[in-house]
This record gives structure tokens, sequence and C-alpha cells, in this order.
């Protein structure tokens, strides 16, 4: 369905049901570009990049295809646009899509059997809320001053680079 839509628009898969999304504030899109900008600049050394706008896909839930704001994934960018083995997913949470990201989409994104990070950004607040699959799903929250490490590409992120150029 969202092959025959025009380029600018933007579709999701949720539920079994198409969403379209629509444009982000300018706060979510600053916040969206310092992340993707710092992770590319990790994941290149370790032949991955950092994705705005790959739909992910999981075989445990054929009926959900969301875009997070942010995608690692390692090798060859893929052709389609869709990935269902990426590294890291963010997604900065808005007021309007906040139950569905924490919920549903959460949910989802621990059926994606590579997912090793889930960053849920809130924009409201210097807070990022990491999740981390080790033997379980674990989540910290990461504040003011803090470090998120990402040893499987090398580094960390910083959270005062998250909010880089906004006041908070």
């Amino acid at each position: 369905m969202a092959a025959t839509r025009p380029d600018d628009e933007r579709w999701e898969l949720i539920d079994g049901a198409p969403v379209m999304r629509s444009p982000a504030e300018g706060r979510h899109q600053r916040i969206v570009t310092n992340i993707a900008k710092r992770l590319d600049g990790l994941a290149e050394r370790r032949g991955c990049g950092a994705y705005p706008g790959l739909a992910i896909l999981s075989e445990a839930r054929d009926d959900d295809a969301p875009i997070p704001d942010v995608v690692v994934q390692c090798g060859e960018p893929p052709a389609d646009g869709y990935t269902s083995d990426s590294l890291l997913v963010v997604e900065v949470l808005s007021p309007s899509t906040f139950l569905i990201d924490r919920g549903r989409k959460t949910e989802f994104y621990q059926t994606v059997p590579s997912l090793r990070f889930l960053l849920l950004v809130h924009q409201d607040e210097v807070r990022v809320e990491v999740w981390r699959r080790e033997a379980e799903w674990t989540v910290r929250i990461a504040g003011p001053g803090e470090m998120i490490d990402l040893p499987e590409l090398g580094g960390g992120l910083a959270v005062a680079d998250v909010y880089a150029r906004l006041t908070v």
C-alpha cells in the first residue's frame, strides 16, 4: 500500500492497519538529527549505519511494520526501506504517539532477534530510557551528565549530545 503513496507520506503498519504519520515538530526533529549524527559516527567504524525512517519487520509479528526515528543496521543499507536485522532502534516520544511508542511498538521491537538496544527519548525532559537485551530485556534511565554505553558500536552516546542545541 505504501509503495503507491507519494514519497512525502510516511506510513506505518500498526495492528494490521496503515497509519499515516504527521510531520514531527522541530524539537523532535532536532533530537532525531542529534542522535542520527552521533550514532552514524559510531556505527560507521563497525560497518554499520544510522538511518532515519527505516521500517522494522519481525517474523513474530507480521501485522506491524513501525518506522522508528533512527535505526542502526549493519551491512549494506536495505534497498526497499525495510529491515529485519536492526541492532539499535530509537523512538523520540511525542505526546500524540506516547502510548503507542511505549506500548505496542516497544513490545514489537522486543520480538526482533537482532535488536540489542531500544532508546526511548523524552522530549520534555532530559531522560532516555535505555532498553538493553541481555539474557532478558533490562531498562535503566539515563539523565543529565550520563553516558549511554553502546559496546556493540565501540563507544557511547552522551545524553547531553541527544539534547544539543535545545533548551530543556
